[in-house]
């Protein structure tokens, strides 16, 4: 399903769709005059949004109503988060690094971790 929300969301207009269904629901010819795509082309963004679980449509006599469903984004954001967690230790560690290389201290003392005794 992680999948499916990356691909969903890799697309602008998509992103864009979801944004206005985060300000309430919408059927899809309203959707459709926000864009410079047909109906059909909206219809088919909308189609990627319903499978990858980030939009769920009411159907209402002729209307097709359409609602914004923000839990997968919320399990594809968990899932960067231990990412970001990753590379900021990372980056922390490469900063400590780079300061001491700028104030001269020799390249073995700069690579020992503090307190290593060396």
């Amino acid at each position: 399903m992680l999948d499916l929300v990356y691909d969903a969301i890799a697309d602008p207009t998509r992103r864009a769709i979801l944004k206005i269904l985060a300000e309430g629901d919408a059927n899809v010819g309203s959707l459709a005059e926000r864009f410079p795509i047909s109906l059909n082309g909206v219809s088919k963004h909308v189609k990627v949004l319903e499978r990858a679980g980030l939009v769920q449509r009411t159907i209402q006599g002729r209307e097709h109503r359409l609602r914004l469903n923000a839990e997968p984004l919320r399990d594809a954001s968990l899932w960067l988060e231990h990412y970001r967690t990753f590379w900021d230790s990372r980056l922390a560690a490469l900063e400590a690094f780079l300061v001491k290389q700028e104030r001269g201290a020799p390249p073995d003392q700069a690579e020992q971790p503090p307190g290593d005794g060396r």
